[in-house]
């Protein structure tokens, strides 16, 4: 078991990881919200109500573009899951469908969303994970009562909860350790491209995996590194790249 992150741009980095290397690419790409943020809700007995998104997440994420590279570094026998928003799943599955047996998704039910003051409209509850494989693929089957398409988990919250610095979406263990459990093995290498503070490593590590990841944003990367660090005890070791770590 090994791990290995790097600051930098997802686009480049992943270039550098090796032909048919990972087992599972799992993350948590941006998905393009900004257009339909209507901004801080202003409030007279407490502080604005946050309904804004970050700014990374104005960045235009197209998932098209990442056919090649994700369809590279897969194994024959790796699975892919990808959280995404309603208005990035027709996207995802034109980009996608046509390369994969099966292309489905899974839906995060978040039990404690924020509130809608205004209740002009469905609490957003939920949030989807497209998820993508061959025939072959690695699928650790369980009960048929366990196997539905459907996770069950409160946001990100407590002592879980990274204050320094806050991510909007970080993603609780409980959701992503189920994906890991169900979709790779002890010893796979799991790839998170988008990994902003790591929560996908932290599984991985714990789960018993091994983990490449990747963030633009230096802050969320300290985060990421401190908590990777936290859970291995030691330095960072070298991954499945073919270029020189020293640059870590």
């Amino acid at each position: 078991m090994e791990y290995n992150i790097k600051l930098g741009d997802a686009r480049d980095l992943i270039k550098q990881v090796s032909d048919r290397s990972v087992d599972l690419i799992l993350t948590d790409p941006p998905y393009n919200l900004g257009p339909y943020s209507t901004g801080n809700i202003k409030m007279s007995w407490r502080k604005d109500f946050n309904n804004d998104v970050a700014e990374w997440d104005k960045v235009d994420f197209i998932p098209s573009e990442w056919v090649y590279e994700f369809s590279r570094v897969l194994k024959p026998t790796g699975n892919i899951f990808a959280f995404c928003s309603y208005n990035m799943l027709g996207k995802w599955h034109e980009a996608f469908d046509s390369l994969f047996d099966t292309f489905q998704f899974v839906v995060w039910h978040k039990t404690n969303p924020p509130p809608k003051l205004y209740k002009a409209g469905f609490l957003n509850s939920c949030e989807l994970i497209v998820c993508m494989w061959n025939k072959g693929h690695t699928w650790n089957f369980g009960k048929q009562s366990e196997m539905h398409n459907f996770i069950e988990s409160p946001v990100c919250q407590g002592s879980e909860r990274i204050r320094n610095p806050t991510h909007p979406t970080q993603k609780p263990l409980k959701v992503i350790n189920r994906i890991m459990e169900i979709a790779s093995r002890e010893g796979d290498m799991v790839l998170d491209p988008f990994m902003g503070v790591g929560s996908t490593g932290v599984s991985a590590l714990r789960l018993g995996r091994s983990f490449v990841g990747f963030e633009a944003n230096r802050e969320y990367f300290e985060a990421a590194s401190r908590r990777m660090e936290k859970e291995w005890g030691t330095d960072m070791k070298n991954g499945l790249f073919t270029d020189d770590r020293k640059s870590l």
